[in-house]
C-alpha cells in the first residue's frame, strides 16, 4: 500500500487540528478522536505579575485516557511565554498522545500532561509515522529487527520490511516540520517508530538483541540537532519535565531575539539575561559562551562584512542550547541563588540574609523545592530593585502557572 498522500496534511490542516481529528488512511473522513478540544473561553489564563511559582493545579498529575482537553487552548501572557494575541510556541507531538486514535489497535495514548497542562500554552503539530506513511488503521503491529546499530522496522506476524518506506517518508515529513518552526518535539516513549531511546530490536528469532531509536525519531533527531526533544513517559519525571519545558521556552526567546536582527552589542545584552540560567546548568558552557560573545564584536571586522558576525550568532545558538541540555542540578542552582543573594548584603538586615541563606541551604540539601528560595528571593526584588537581578531569565524562565519550580 503506497502513503496516502492526503494523511501527510494533518499537521497542516488548520480544521483538522482544531477538530483533534486524524485523517483516515482511505483519505476519508477523519476518525474519531478521544474528546473535543477546549473553546478559547475554557482556556484559563493566568492574572497578575509572573511568579516564581504557584498558580493552578497540576492537572498532568492524574487523569486517565480520554479525559480532558486536547492542547489547543489559547496560552496566557506570562515572561517567556507569546502573548495571548501573538504566536504560541509549536510543538510537534505523537498523536495518540493528543489522544488521537491512530494506534495499531485503533486506541489512543492520551496524556493529561500533555494535553491539559502544557496545552494551554502551546500549538501542537501532531504526526502519527504509521499513519500517515500508508501503513493503514487498524494495522498489524510493527518492531524493529536486526542489529541495534542498524535496525530495520519490520510488521511482527509477516515479516515484511517498510523500513524504506518509513525512511523515505519520514524525510519528507521531517522537511515539512522544519519549515514550520518547531520549539520542541514530544514522542511517544518504546514505538518502534517514535521512540527516542530504548526502543526494543529483536534478533531473528525473537529474541532481543538491544535497543535503539524508532526509525522516525532517528531521521528527526538528525536533522535537528538543536531542537528540545523528550518522551512522555520521561516527561513523567520532575527535573527532566522541568529541563525540556525550559528548554523549548529558551528556543523560543532565542529565535525571537534573531528576528529582531540583532547586532553584537544586542547579543552581548541577550547573553547578560541568560547568566544565571547557564551557571544553573554548568560552568565550562557558561564561559564558552562568554567567549563567544567577546568575539562577536571583533568578528565582522575581521572577515570585512557581516558574516563573521552571522557565524557567531549560530554558534552561539548552537552552544546555547547544547547547554540547556544538561538539567540543572541542585547544587549549581544553590550556587546561582547565593550569587543573586549577595546583590542584597547591603540593603538587607542581617536577619533576612541570614534567612534567605537558610533556605537556599535546605534547598541544596533536597529539603525543600526550588519555589522556597526563589519566593523569598523575589520578595526582596520587589522591595529592594536591583535591575540586573530582575533582568535575568533564570528568574522566570517559562510561566508560573506550570508550577514546575513546585517540584524541583
Amino acid at each position: 500500500m503506497e502513503p496516502d498522500p492526503s494523511a501527510s496534511t494533518i499537521a497542516t490542516d488548520p480544521a483538522l487540528v482544531a477538530s483533534g481529528g486524524t485523517p483516515s488512511p482511505s483519505g476519508g473522513d477523519p476518525l474519531p478522536s478521544a474528546d473535543p478540544p477546549p473553546s478559547r473561553s475554557e482556556a484559563r489564563a493566568p492574572s497578575g505579575l509572573p511568579r516564581a511559582g504557584g498558580g493552578a493545579a497540576d492537572a498532568g498529575r492524574a487523569g486517565s485516557p480520554g479525559d480532558g482537553p486536547r492542547g489547543d487552548a489559547v496560552p496566557a501572557p506570562a515572561r517567556g511565554a507569546p502573548a495571548e494575541d501573538g504566536p504560541r510556541l509549536r510543538i510537534g507531538v505523537s498523536s495518540c498522545l493528543l489522544g488521537n486514535r491512530v494506534r495499531y489497535d485503533g486506541g489512543h495514548k492520551h496524556d493529561p500532561y500533555v494535553t491539559q497542562t502544557l496545552g494551554a500554552w502551546v500549538e501542537y503539530v501532531p504526526v502519527c509515522p504509521e499513519v500517515e506513511a500508508g501503513f493503514g488503521l487498524p494495522r498489524p503491529t510493527l518492531h524493529l529487527k536486526g542489529a541495534p546499530d542498524a535496525p530495520r522496522l519490520v510488521f511482527t506476524d509477516s515479516g515484511e520490511d517498510v523500513t524504506e518506506r518509513m525512511l523515505t517518508w519520514s524525510a519528507r515529513r521531517v522537511r515539512e516540520l522544519q519549515a514550520l518552526d518547531l520549539d520542541g518535539y514530544i514522542l511517544k516513549n518504546r514505538s518502534p517508530s517514535c521512540g527516542m531511546e530504548r526502543v526494543k530490536v529483536f534478533a531473528a528469532k525473537g529474541l532481543q538483541s538491544g535497543t535503539a531509536r524508532g526509525t522516525f525519531a532517528s531521521v528527526l533527531l538528525e536533522a535537528m540537532p538543536l531542537l528540545p526533544v523528550e518522551e512522555e513517559g520521561r516527561l513523567q519525571d520532575d527535573r527532566l519535565r522541568e529541563n525540556f519545558v525550559e528548554r523549548i521556552f529558551a528556543l523560543h526567546r532565542w529565535k525571537a531575539f534573531l528576528r529582531t536582527a540583532p547586532g553584537p552589542a544586542q547579543l552581548v545584552a541577550f547573553h547578560t539575561r541568560q547568566k544565571m540560567t547557564l551557571l544553573s546548568h554548568g560552568r565550562l558552557a557558561y564561559e564558552e559562551l562568554g567567549r563567544l560573545v567577546a568575539s562577536a564584536g571583533s568578528a565582522k571586522t575581521s572577515r570585512g562584512d557581516a558574516v563573521g558576525v552571522a557565524s557567531v550568532f549560530d554558534a552561539y545558538g548552537r552552544a546555547y542550547m547544547a547547554a540547556l541540555r544538561h538539567p540543572a542540578t541542585r547544587g549549581r542552582r544553590a550556587d546561582v541563588l547565593h550569587h543573586l543573594a549577595g546583590h542584597y548584603k547591603r540593603v538587607l538586615p542581617a536577619d533576612d540574609r541570614a534567612e534567605l541563606s537558610a533556605r537556599i541551604d535546605e534547598y541544596r540539601r533536597g529539603l525543600v523545592p526550588l519555589i522556597v528560595p526563589m519566593t523569598l528571593l523575589t520578595h526582596h526584588l520587589r522591595h529592594h530593585p536591583d535591575p540586573w537581578v530582575a533582568g535575568q531569565d533564570f528568574l522566570d524562565p517559562y510561566p508560573a502557572e506550570l508550577m514546575l519550580r513546585n517540584h524541583v
